[in-house]
């Protein structure tokens, strides 16, 4: 019998039909997130924020800044997932509670917070951290939102600037994707077709 966690995987969809009468609660999307942030970041940054657009009047806002896609407007609710870029002043906050319990020593995450400095010195590769900690966190509420009996389509078709100022994202906040979240309406695609592992793998 496989396992459900392989069988969400296994069945996932990039949905682009949602069932434009369904609404999730407030209590819902917050759950989704929840879940999102249980995924990784580096030096446990939690350098990412989640924008749950879901009243009519933002969705039309957004839906004109996604060039018009039908699903901004269509899904319960439309994330818009920001990567953070990388704040080590912040690291010894984000671990108190860690050290605290006795799990890490201080010392440590004093390292942690030098190593995070001199890393994210170059603006680039801070960058490159909040779009791999806010792509981390997407995928993670998408197999949330499969596993809550909804459907997913992530977005990345979409005027990244003007999303920055309609919504007010802050001059640290990189908007990664937009991720629709609600029931799927019929017509949407089966999972399309996967590469075989002999091209994607290689064991050395």
């Amino acid at each position: 019998m496989t396992h459900p966690t392989i069988a969400l995987i296994e069945r996932r969809v990039s949905a682009n039909r949602f069932d434009p009468g369904h609404t999730l609660p407030d209590a819902e999307i917050e759950a989704l997130v929840r879940l999102a942030t249980r995924a990784p970041t580096a030096y446990n940054l939690q350098n990412w924020r989640f924008v749950a657009v879901r009243t009519a009047g933002a969705k039309a806002r957004l839906q004109h800044l996604a060039h018009g896609q039908a699903k901004v407007a269509q899904a319960a609710v439309t994330f818009i997932v920001c990567g953070v870029l990388p704040e080590p002043a912040e690291i010894p906050a984000r671990l108190s509670a860690f050290v605290d319990a006795g799990f890490m020593a201080a010392e440590t995450a004093a390292g942690w917070q030098e190593g995070a400095r001199a890393q994210y010195a170059d603006a680039r590769t801070a960058r490159d951290e909040a779009v791999r900690s806010a792509t981390l966190g997407a995928a993670t509420l998408m197999y949330a939102a499969e596993a809550l009996g909804c459907v997913s389509g992530p977005m990345v078709g979409f005027d990244a600037q003007g999303v920055a100022h309609e919504f007010g994202l802050g001059p640290n906040e990189v908007p990664v994707m937009l991720l629709a979240v609600g029931r799927a309406a019929p017509g949407n695609w089966p999972q399309k077709p996967r590469r075989p592992l002999a091209q994607v793998l290689e064991f050395s």
